[in-house]
């Protein structure tokens, strides 16, 4: 019986000595589990922040490419056009200096419209896109809820 109630407090030694040693191991894996967590998150942001880097490239490089293309077409086609009208001037019986002036006037009015309307066009369209990743966000959010429930 002796035996049994040495062994008995043994076990109980044991045992306390295992829960005390297993509460500072639970805390580092906690600790080490938080730190994965946030590790994981950061990778995520990362990644959806390149996506809309990426996008936005894209948008501001067809902005660029439009306006280039709108700059190439006005010079040719408002000296075109410029001519064409100038002639409609001239049979107004404007001296031929002033029918070309007004035929560059109306023609470059009318193209300095159309690349307007494009800009503006282009940057409603980079308004729309979305600076705040939403993933991670969602993502924070059910972790900060699991943080609270856990602790």
């Amino acid at each position: 019986m002796a035996a049994t109630k040495t062994s008995l407090t043994r076990t109980d030694e044991l045992a306390t000595q295992t829960d005390t040693e297993n509460l500072p191991t639970l805390f580092s894996r906690l600790g080490d589990d938080v730190m994965e967590l946030f590790n994981s998150q950061l990778a995520l942001f990362k990644v959806e922040i390149k996506e809309e880097a990426g996008v936005y490239a894209r948008n501001i490089t067809m902005i660029a490419v439009g306006a280039v293309i709108a700059t190439v077409g006005f010079a040719l086609l408002n000296v075109a056009i410029a001519f064409a009208v100038s002639t409609l001037f001239a049979q107004a019986n404007f001296s031929q200096p002033a029918s070309y002036a007004l035929g560059f006037v109306v023609t470059g009015a009318f193209y300095v419209l159309v690349g307007a309307i494009m800009v503006l066009l282009m940057k409603n369209r980079l308004a729309k896109q979305e600076l705040v990743p939403r993933r991670t966000v969602a993502e924070l959010r059910k972790d900060k809820q699991w943080l609270k429930n856990e602790l």
